[in-house]
């Protein structure tokens, strides 16, 4: 099984839609790439912390690919809006791509490049190396499949 962490804006919808591609076998949603240690909810909304909400994509290769995950992801939101998808707006729903390995970074960066046709304006998507991963609290699991609210991503 291969892993992969993605930010791209409200963690609910994006793991709602990475949830249903055939391959991902696991979603969870938490927090990556900022400096406090354990971080809630709360904490991550007041924009000290520096973490991102994430959604960690737990999937099998043979099934697919972190390319066709790359697809999803930059067709999942708007990657040249810096700190902000739709009305949410702070660094927690910054655009970011966490690798794992030298392989994923490289994938990453060139899938990155390769998507600048697609837009007018520059794409503002990190590319970091995964650090740590906090989990986030139990009622953001699955909220979107729990709730039937709807997300706009």
């Amino acid at each position: 099984m291969e892993k992969a962490l993605f930010g791209a804006g409200c963690f609910w919808g994006v793991e709602e839609s990475f949830r249903k591609l055939t391959g991902v076998k696991k979603t969870e949603v938490g927090y990556s790439g900022g400096v406090t240690i354990n971080p809630t909810y709360e904490s991550v909304c007041q924009g000290n912390t520096n973490h991102a909400e994430v959604v960690l994509v737990e999937f099998d290769e043979s099934e697919i690919s972190f390319e066709s995950l790359l697809n999803h992801f930059w067709k999942s939101h708007d990657p040249t809006t810096l700190n902000r998808q739709g009305p949410d707006i702070g660094t927690q729903y910054r655009s970011v791509i966490f690798y794992y390995n030298e392989k994923q970074k490289k994938i990453a960066t060139e899938s990155k490049n390769d998507q600048t046709k697609n837009y007018n304006s520059n794409i503002v998507t990190e590319i970091s190396e995964a650090k740590e991963y906090y989990k986030a609290e139990d009622y953001h699991q699955k909220y979107i499949q729990k709730t039937g609210l709807h997300c706009n991503i």
